[in-house]
């Protein structure tokens, strides 16, 4: 194995902060073999795209490409996230397609082969991260790339019929048996996009994980779940207790539960549907009144789209609607923070929280989940109530207590139940919950998926 050269649409700099799963990941492969890290600068430009930026780092090279405003808005703000992000989500109904954001899709994509066909040679490996890049291999072959080339998709993948309504759907997904090896999430991810090559692709399923496209051509498949830094989360929580901020928030809860939900704001995460299932709480257990006060977390995401800022505003009125309705005097049940706070703090605040609300109406992991075990006090553990519909449910649904997000009085039970765990339950879930996460963090998913990326056949 020569070089590992890792491509995302961005990239964690040497300069920037890198508490994300996937740069500590990266940045741990990268430093065993050196090796580039490539991806779109973050820059967009008036003139052309194209520029290229580099910084070094040891063994790291960090290669960067300005993209132009139309070329932005085609490739990033539009087919990316404005088709396949609803598309990938499951949301049919919010797919915005136009053939010229396709193009721009493409031309990057295009663009982005060009550039690493002077980053890479035969004897590298190359990983290509996430749907705004389904198309590279091919460009990438197409030029005469004759390196391994894997890729992950860190989102859902939907059932085939979803897909196959996406016009450009046969072009983009046989894209994905120029890989050698395509990862996905989950088992479920996994079936789905086999079901996909069998009933809409015109290929095969020769094997579990092994497919052949109509032309003969033979690619893998496979499940790696995504994890954590376990054991650097654990000491990072349990030091974080005594920043001013946790501080600050533990004596305002007034002795009092704390339940805690962080999710970027997007309509993916369920957020009105968790603020109607902690009203509809308030309304069924009128024995834990006061008791528990719910801080939501979400940072504003994309919020020059009109569908994020009416997200925004809608959750901004259940807010002062749950509290107008339900608040004493000397407690607000709903806390509703529209900013972010440094990844030390978030430990802080999941270690002090006696209850984790991780509702999504679909995601392809959700790490919060997982972070939220991590930071726990192993002595006085709190609760995870997990949507069904996330990726980690497949991992730590027999722990967590597992909900529908779309089942209002299920959540709210749920939430009850959790506030009243007694001890021993508590502890005895987080426990098998932890040797779960212990085992197969972070390190373990890039290992394994770099392993099999390096298999033959």
């Amino acid at each position: 194995m020569g070089r590992l050269v890792v491509v995302s649409n961005r990239v964690a700099l040497p300069s920037e902060s890198r508490a994300g799963g996937l740069a500590l990941a990266v940045l741990g492969a990268l430093k065993e073999t050196g090796g580039v890290w490539f991806g779109w600068s973050g820059k967009r430009v008036s003139g052309e795209s194209g520029t290229v930026h580099e910084v070094s780092d040891g063994n790291i090279r960090y290669v960067t490409v300005d993209l132009s405003r139309a070329d932005h808005d085609a490739y990033y703000s539009g087919f990316s996230n404005a088709t396949l992000w609803p598309l990938l989500h499951f949301r049919l109904d919010l797919v915005d397609y136009s053939r010229e954001t396709w193009a721009g899709y493409q031309r990057v994509n295009e663009l982005f082969a060009k550039l690493l066909m002077d980053e890479i040679a035969p004897d590298d490996t190359v990983w290509i991260h996430d749907y705004h890049l389904i198309p590279l291999a091919k460009f990438l072959r197409e030029r005469g790339a004759k390196c391994r080339i894997g890729f992950f998709l860190h989102v859902p993948m939907p059932s085939s019929d979803l897909l196959a309504a996406l016009p450009e759907h046969a072009e983009l997904f046989a894209g994905l048996s120029c890989y050698d090896l395509v990862g996905f999430q989950t088992y479920r991810d996994l079936e789905r996009f086999q079901d996909y090559v069998r009933l809409y692709g015109g290929g095969k399923v020769i094997s579990n994980g092994v497919l052949e496209t109509a032309q003969g051509q033979r690619f893998r498949a496979g499940a790696f779940p995504i994890s954590i830094d376990t054991a650097g989360i654990e000491r990072q929580a349990a030091e974080a207790v005594n920043k001013p901020a946790v501080a600050r928030l533990r004596r305002s809860l007034n002795q009092r539960q704390l339940a805690i939900g962080v999710d970027r704001l997007d309509y993916s995460k369920g957020l009105p549907d968790r603020f109607h299932a902690f009203e509809r709480y308030l309304e069924r257990h009128p024995e834990q009144r006061g008791s528990l006060t719910f801080l939501q977390i979400a940072p504003a995401s994309r919020s020059d789209v009109t569908e994020y800022q009416a997200l925004r505003s809608r959750l901004e009125g259940l807010t002062g609607h749950i509290n107008g309705a339900h608040a004493e005097p000397d407690w607000t049940p709903v806390r509703y923070v529209n900013r972010n706070f440094p990844h030390p703090v978030l430990m802080g605040f999941y270690r002090i929280a006696h209850v984790a609300l991780v509702t999504p109406l679909r995601d392809g992991m959700n790490l919060v989940a997982k972070e939220f075990l991590a930071a726990q006090d192993p002595q006085d553990p709190g609760v995870l109530v997990l949507s069904r519909f996330a990726g980690a449910a497949m991992e730590l649904g027999g722990e967590a207590l597992l909900v529908n997000p779309y089942d209002v009085d299920g959540v709210a039970d749920a939430i009850a139940a959790a506030a009243a765990m007694p001890l021993g339950e508590r502890r005895e879930r987080w426990d098998a919950m932890m040797r779960t996460l212990r085992r197969f963090d972070i390190t373990y998913w890039r290992k394994s998926y770099l392993k099999a990326l390096m298999r033959e056949g």
